[in-house]
């Protein structure tokens, strides 16, 4: 089965982009068939696209023409437990529509200092939507996103539900790790 078009961006991340100067590459962390790492490309970064669907990252290697700006990496986080790089090899983590609570120690440890992450995903009110994720452990409770991440300075956070055709249920964070 061939897959539908890619899905645009998150507006989320179009937003907070322009305020998210960090060196170093982004890691956009479980990113699918690539449509957050392909939109960072357009915006000059190098980017560092991490999933464990192979065929997802030939999609996005096909796909963006971005030489060696993108390094596509496979790897299964939920088995490991662990993003296979480095202490502080990322500027900015960017994740979207997944939650391995985890990882977040993980997240915290691979930030530069002064580096961001930029998450958005799912609370327990898409259970009540005839679409998405439902299983708790994939949705999270009220406030608990920035609780995650306690080494972390908070710069934004909120939880909303979309409108529209399929609307969602979603907590958004931006946060940056103290300089060191």
């Amino acid at each position: 089965m061939t897959p539908g078009p890619l899905p645009p961006p998150s507006p989320f991340l179009l937003d907070v982009w322009p305020r998210l100067a960090a060196p170093g590459p982004t890691l956009d962390l479980a990113c699918g068939r690539g449509r957050h790492a392909r939109a960072m490309l357009e915006r000059g970064a190098t980017v560092v696209a991490m999933d464990r669907n192979a065929g997802s990252l030939r999609e996005l290697r096909a796909g963006a023409a971005a030489g060696p700006a993108l390094m596509a990496v496979q790897a299964d986080l939920e088995v490991q437990d662990r993003i296979p790089t480095r202490t502080g090899a990322f500027g900015r983590v960017i994740v979207f529509r997944y939650l391995h609570r985890p990882l977040a120690r993980e997240i915290e440890r691979v930030l530069r200092p002064g580096g961001w992450l930029v998450y958005e995903t799912f609370t327990r009110g898409q259970a009540a939507l005839a679409h998405g994720p439902s299983r708790p452990e994939f949705l999270l409770e009220p406030g608990e996103l920035p609780e995650l991440f306690p080494g972390l300075r908070v710069e934004s956070f909120e939880e909303l539900r979309t409108e529209g055709e399929r609307p969602e249920a979603l907590a958004r964070l931006v946060a940056r790790k103290p300089e060191a």
